[in-house]
């Protein structure tokens, strides 16, 4: 796992939004990390970071869009400390991050849509067995 690419999205529970954050693998597009959380800040992402099972001085880069939630000094610590690389979206650039939004597509489709989420904890059962 050299490269890996993130982003968050929105998802409904209990009528109010909440997030998803997912890590991606992007030599073969697997998820290997992700979270989900009432707010779409570094906490989020953070949380999604602690649940890969990889090694994490093995990735070399971590891309993702400009969000503020990705570029702050909690997720800068990390990477420091792992020694991944980032890698940052252009500017107005929507094609940038287009893995991660490709994966977020397919499981929107495949999964948010086909989930009436009761809570965050119903969420987060559904995404543990994804």
């Amino acid at each position: 796992m050299e490269v890996l690419v993130s982003d968050l999205t929105y998802v409904k529970v209990a009528g109010k939004w909440h997030y998803i954050c997912l890590f991606i693998d992007l030599f073969n597009r697997e998820i290997v990390g992700y979270s989900a959380g009432r707010r779409k800040d570094s906490c989020l992402v953070s949380a999604a970071l602690s649940t890969i099972r990889h090694d994490l001085r093995e990735v070399q880069m971590f891309h993702t869009d400009r969000g503020k939630e990705f570029d702050n000094h909690l997720i800068n610590e990390v990477l420091d400390t792992f020694g991944i690389q980032r890698s940052l979206s252009m500017k107005g650039c929507p094609y940038g991050n287009a893995v991660a939004e490709t994966t977020f597509k397919a499981v929107k489709t495949e999964f948010i849509n086909q989930f009436h989420f009761l809570s965050l904890n119903h969420l987060n059962i559904e995404l543990l067995i994804m």
